[in-house]
């Protein structure tokens, strides 16, 4: 037991380090999270330093939630590791060194099921690409990537209830992370919607 608190509690510490912000500090650039969506992530930085920065930050969370993975999977039970992934994201999402204020664990997820499960993050990725092509829209497409990778978590775990329940905590939480995004997109189409109607 004491070895699965330590992963756990290391997993946590290391999804609180941020890149983004980290990265914006040095460079002297503004807290990503006072910007656009106010979070601190790929997208963010994006949209306020270009696609370069971007992909920096995506490999560095991509390899950092790989070194969380190997870490895990080193020392402890299949089952147990999708709550290794969960702790990952929740660093990431309420990051202990950034006041509580992060980003919103889907880089992370990916980066962990990849070592994990690696057959899982290739169709999430690919479900990802091709729901983004159709919609549009970003936090649609991550949706339908994070719910593949939980899916792919529980299914090879034989749908254990550790497994399976880490899975589905840690898709409910990068749910909850989005939840400004759900709300934005709610209010708009229910806007786009009463001037469709008269038409």
């Amino acid at each position: 037991m004491k070895i699965i608190i330590t992963i756990y509690l290391a997993a946590y510490l290391a999804g609180s380090i941020n890149f983004a912000i980290v990265f914006f500090k040095l460079t002297g650039k503004t807290d990503p999270r006072l910007s656009f969506s106010g979070n601190a992530g790929t997208t963010n930085v994006y949209r306020q330093a270009g696609y370069f920065w971007a992909t920096v930050i995506l490999l560095l969370d991509i390899g950092r939630a790989l070194g969380v993975a190997a870490l895990a999977a080193y020392y402890l039970e299949g089952r147990y590791l999708p709550w290794a992934g969960f702790f990952l994201v929740l660093g990431n999402s309420f990051p202990c060194f950034h006041y509580f204020r992060g980003g919103k664990g889907v880089a992370n997820y990916l980066g962990f099921t990849l070592l994990v499960e690696p057959w899982a993050a290739l169709l999430a990725a690919i479900l990802w690409v091709a729901t983004f092509a159709v919609y549009r829209i970003p936090f649609v497409a991550s949706f339908v990537m994070v719910f593949t990778l939980s899916l792919g978590l529980a299914f090879f775990n034989y749908w254990g209830f550790c497994a399976a329940s880490g899975a589905a905590v840690t898709f409910f939480l990068i749910l909850f992370n989005h939840r400004k995004n759900i709300v934005k997109y709610w209010k708009r189409e229910n806007d786009i919607m009463p001037f469709q109607k008269q038409r």
